[in-house]
């Protein structure tokens, strides 16, 4: 991000990725942020040098033109436009095509391919749970090639599919995508041996994450969580993260003015 410190910078997207750029840029000393959106802005409170433009139309010279009617020059522009499943090493008939939602249609349990289930997919899902999800897939798909689970005809598998999009579909914000995973990936759990953690418990660990971005974007990191696991506390980083300007390993270890050894 230094090389962008006393630019005008473009991102392209409204997910994480143009969020965690965009603010590293600001942190580092951008002269302005400006983010296009193809659906609807992020919507945080961001500070008075960034602003949330509809989708990029054109660029003419340095000139980028909206859909708004608006311009804005600019040094840089940085694409975080996400991305699309793609598996060309499979034929069209095990390809899995879908945008990135929380439940994609013919995956059933959210991992058989319906149309073959000997396939398995892993993580296809748009992600609040992430390493734990993945955990408890990779279970599911263990226990249906190990004969443990009998997967049911395709029409039901269809059928469960089709509930989970169906609920899906009637999601409206962050809290409720979050409940939805948290209560899929409990699914999953119920029906093998993955170790048991406390999912209500993650969601609101979740919840809270989620305000303290909503708060204040600049300072959301500096908060700490407990271990859902382990019970453990984590410690509050010992510089605020828009004063942390050195991301070596030996700073991030530092505790209390002592460096780490």
């Amino acid at each position: 991000a230094m090389e962008f410190k006393g630019k005008d910078i473009l991102i392209i997207g409204r997910s994480y990725s143009a969020e965690d750029i965009g603010s590293q840029c600001y942190k580092y000393g951008a002269k302005s942020i400006t983010t296009s959106y193809r659906s609807k802005p992020m919507g945080f409170k961001w500070p008075e040098n960034w602003k949330e433009v509809p989708l990029l139309q054109k660029v003419v010279g340095k000139t980028a033109h909206f859909k708004d009617g608006t311009t804005r020059d600019v040094d840089a522009i940085i694409l975080c436009t996400g991305y699309l499943h793609s598996f060309p090493f499979l034929t069209d008939d095990l390809k899995l095509k879908t945008a990135n939602r929380m439940w994609p249609l013919d995956l059933y349990e959210g991992v058989v391919w319906e149309k073959n289930p000997k396939l398995f997919y892993i993580g296809m899902q748009d992600q609040f749970y992430t390493f734990n999800m993945f955990d408890a897939q990779a279970w599911y798909a263990r226990d249906v090639i190990m004969g443990r689970i009998k997967l049911p005809s395709a029409e039901a598998m269809a059928e469960h599919s089709a509930k989970w999009r169906a609920r899906e579909e009637t999601l409206e914000d962050a809290e409720q995508m979050i409940w939805f995973q948290g209560d899929y990936t409990k699914e999953l759990m119920d029906q093998t041996d993955y170790p048991g953690f406390d999912v209500e418990a993650v969601n609101h660990t979740f919840m809270e994450w989620e305000h303290h971005k909503m708060e204040n974007i600049m300072t959301f990191r500096d908060n700490a969580y407990r271990s859902l696991m382990t019970g453990t506390m984590a410690p509050v980083h010992h510089t605020p993260w828009l004063q942390a300007l050195d991301d070596s390993m030996e700073s991030y270890l530092e505790v209390k003015g002592v460096a780490a050894e």
